[in-house]
C-alpha cells in the first residue's frame, strides 16, 4: 500500500472469544478492541484506513495481522513486540446482558509509546480516531494517545473521539479529568449516553449535551443505543431514531457507529447524514454474535435504510 489512509485509528486490538448461549461452555472465536473493530467498520464501508497499534509477537498478533489484511486495511502503523502477549477478552451472555473478561495486562498495544508513532501516515490522513480505551490501558498508551491527537492537529487532520468509558480499567475521577481534557482536541465526539450520564452524573441527554459543549466539544454524536442518536452541536439538535431489528449481541455496536460515521464523513456527508448511515450500520451489526463477523458493509447498510 502506497499511498497514505485517509482514516487512521489507534488503539489496541484483541482476539475475541464470545460465548454463544447464557450458560454453555460453547465460545465462537472471533476479533475485538474498540478501535480496530471501528477500523475493519469503517474499511468494510468502502473508505481508506489504516491502523496504528502493537501486537505480540504470538498466534493472536498474527492473527491480527492476517484479519487487517484481509479486510483491505494498511497496516504499516502495526508494531510487533517480541517480549509481550496479544489481548484475549470473553464475552458471556445473561439476563442482565453481556459481561466482558480480559486478559490484558501488559499487553503489546499497552506498551507502545509516543516514540513508536508513524509520523508520516498520521500527517497524511483526513482523519485519526481514538478512544477512552486505549487512554485508559497505561500511561504510555495514554501519552501516545496524547501525542497523536496533538500531531494530528498540527497537520490539520479532524480528531474524532469516543469516550468508551470502562471503570475497569481506570477510576471515575480519572476517566472524567482526561476526558474533559480531550474533549475540545476532538472535532466529533462520540460517546454513549450510558457513558456520559456515569461521566457527567447528569441524566438526560439535553443536559450531558450542554456538559459536552460547556467543556469544548464542537461537534457530538451522542449514541442512545435502542433509541438511536443525536447529532448535535452548539446549535443545532438532530434526533436520529433507533431501528427494530432482532438484536441478539450489541457487542462492538458503538465501535461499528465510529467506523460507518468516519467512512461517511470522508465520502462527503455532513454531520447529521454521517449519523444517520451509522445509527443504520449498528443496529445491523447487532444482529449477529461478535465485534468483527457481523459489522455490515456499505452496500447492507445501504439497503437497510431504502427499506426503514
Amino acid at each position: 500500500m502506497g499511498t497514505t489512509p485517509a482514516i487512521l485509528a489507534l488503539g489496541e486490538p484483541m482476539v475475541e472469544f464470545n460465548q454463544t448461549a447464557p450458560g454453555r461452555p460453547d465460545y465462537l472465536q472471533g476479533f475485538g478492541g474498540d478501535t480496530s473493530n471501528a477500523i475493519i467498520a469503517c474499511a468494510r464501508q468502502g473508505a481508506s484506513c489504516g491502523y496504528i497499534t502493537r501486537v505480540g509477537d504470538d498466534d493472536f498478533g498474527r492473527m491480527l495481522l492476517a484479519l487487517w489484511q484481509r479486510e483491505g486495511i494498511d497496516t504499516r502503523g502495526v508494531g510487533i513486540d517480541a517480549t509481550a502477549h496479544t489481548a484475549v477478552y470473553f464475552v458471556t451472555h445473561g439476563a442482565a446482558g453481556h459481561r466482558f473478561s480480559y486478559l490484558r495486562r501488559d499487553s503489546a498495544a499497552s506498551r507502545i509509546t509516543p516514540a513508536q508513532l508513524p509520523v508520516d501516515l498520521i500527517r497524511g490522513a483526513r482523519f485519526l480516531h481514538v478512544s477512552g480505551i486505549s487512554q485508559a490501558i497505561s500511561r504510555s498508551a495514554r501519552d501516545t494517545v496524547s501525542a497523536a491527537i496533538a500531531l494530528a492537529r498540527s497537520a490539520g487532520v479532524k480528531v474524532s473521539y469516543d469516550t468508551n468509558l470502562r471503570l475497569k480499567l481506570w477510576p471515575l475521577d480519572t476517566a472524567r479529568a482526561v476526558m474533559i481534557e480531550t474533549m475540545p482536541a476532538a472535532d466529533y465526539l462520540l460517546p454513549s449516553l450510558e457513558d456520559l450520564q456515569a461521566v457527567s452524573g447528569l441524566e438526560a441527554p439535553d443536559a450531558i449535551l450542554d456538559w459536552c459543549f460547556a467543556n469544548g466539544a464542537s461537534k457530538v454524536v451522542l449514541k442512545c443505543g435502542r433509541a438511536g442518536c443525536i447529532a448535535a452541536t452548539p446549535t443545532r439538535r438532530t434526533p436520529i431514531a433507533g431501528h427494530q431489528v432482532n438484536a441478539v449481541d450489541a457487542t462492538g455496536a458503538g465501535d461499528c457507529f465510529d467506523g460507518a460515521f468516519l467512512a461517511r464523513l470522508d465520502a462527503g456527508d455532513d454531520l447529521v447524514a454521517a449519523a444517520r448511515h451509522a445509527n443504520a450500520a449498528a443496529a445491523l451489526t447487532t444482529t449477529g454474535f461478535g465485534a468483527v463477523a457481523p459489522l455490515p458493509r456499505q452496500e447492507d447498510v445501504t439497503a437497510f435504510l431504502s427499506r426503514a
